[in-house]
């Protein structure tokens, strides 16, 4: 969408335009838009600063650590002509930064998005920064790990990435999905370590078998979806919605993950607020909930044993 020449936002940017020069400039402008935007963050990144860093740093081919070096370097037209066209994007269509710069990150770990994947964010990115400890303590002796719900790929690469020996299968029902994670395990030169594969959840995957199961499944509740604030709508409905209660998926995970655990296996499963909802509807199985930066509610782990 192209704003009108004559609104509000188009005649802020234009005096913006004829009178910052700097890297600096830009950024506290940026910031100061956004906040008093009706903007929400929340797809990787927290704050208007974040986002409007990232924006910037990335419409300057600059990388993130590289902003203090170049706060006062002065921008040419073609990149303020840049700029202003993402920032009036974000604020007037509500369109995540992340989208509008084709690159999200998880971690040390940068990925490509686009509008056929949801934004990287997870819990479970955090977990395998430690490879899982101490609740794999050899990583060395995982095989195989299935990433389930796969996306854009960027789990099934951190796993990659935490277990060196593993062959992984990263598996998606969306075809347009498994394009963007080919061009990420493409990206990170692991085509011959992880294999995407169209599947609805275990549906293609007969006589498998995995020591790590990860999955980040959609999981938002039919209410929350009604709620949704407008960012949300730029992503894939099927990447969220988990049905009436949000546990429509991570039902048929439960029911059927067991038979593609190898003896020892692990089921990792974030869920989002739904920790009580599961429970209940779960009282015999033993959930061991994992500590995150968000707390101990938003990922849970099963051995195998547990799914028998």
């Amino acid at each position: 969408m192209v704003t009108p020449a004559n609104t509000p936002d188009r005649l802020l940017i234009n005096h913006a335009s004829s009178e910052l020069r700097t890297l600096r400039d830009w950024l506290r402008f940026t910031v100061s838009y956004f906040n008093q935007a009706d903007l929400f963050f929340g797809h990787g990144f927290a704050t208007a600063y974040d986002e409007a860093a990232h924006l910037i740093l990335h419409t300057l081919h600059l990388a993130p650590d590289q902003l203090a070096l170049f706060l006062d370097a002065r921008l040419t037209q073609i990149e303020r002509d840049q700029i202003v066209q993402l920032i009036l994007q974000r604020v007037t269509e509500k369109i995540p930064v992340a989208y509008l710069t084709h690159e999200a990150w998880l971690g040390d770990f940068s990925f490509y998005v686009d509008k056929r994947v949801i934004i990287p964010r997870s819990f479970i990115a955090e977990l395998l920064q430690t490879r899982l400890a101490p609740w794999i303590s050899q990583p060395e002796g995982i095989h195989t790990a299935l990433d389930l719900c796969t996306g854009s790929g960027c789990l099934a690469i951190l796993l990659a990435h935490a277990f060196e020996n593993a062959r992984i299968d990263a598996v998606d029902i969306s075809p347009d999905a498994l394009d963007v994670a080919r061009k990420n395990i493409e990206r990170y030169d692991l085509v011959h370590v992880i294999r995407p594969i169209q599947s609805d959840l275990f549906s293609a995957l007969a006589g498998q078998r995995y020591d790590v199961i990860i999955s980040n499944p959609p999981y938002v509740n039919a209410a929350s979806m009604a709620t949704l604030p407008d960012e949300y709508h730029h992503e894939p409905n099927i990447a969220l919605a988990g049905g009436q209660d949000g546990l429509t998926i991570i039902h048929n995970l439960l029911k059927e993950a067991a038979n593609y655990l190898t003896e020892n296996g692990l089921l990792i499963v974030e869920i989002g607020h739904n920790r009580e909802v599961l429970e209940q509807s779960f009282p015999r199985i033993p959930f061991t909930w994992l500590e995150t930066s968000g707390g101990d509610q938003f990922v849970f782990m099963l051995e195998r044993k547990d799914l028998i």
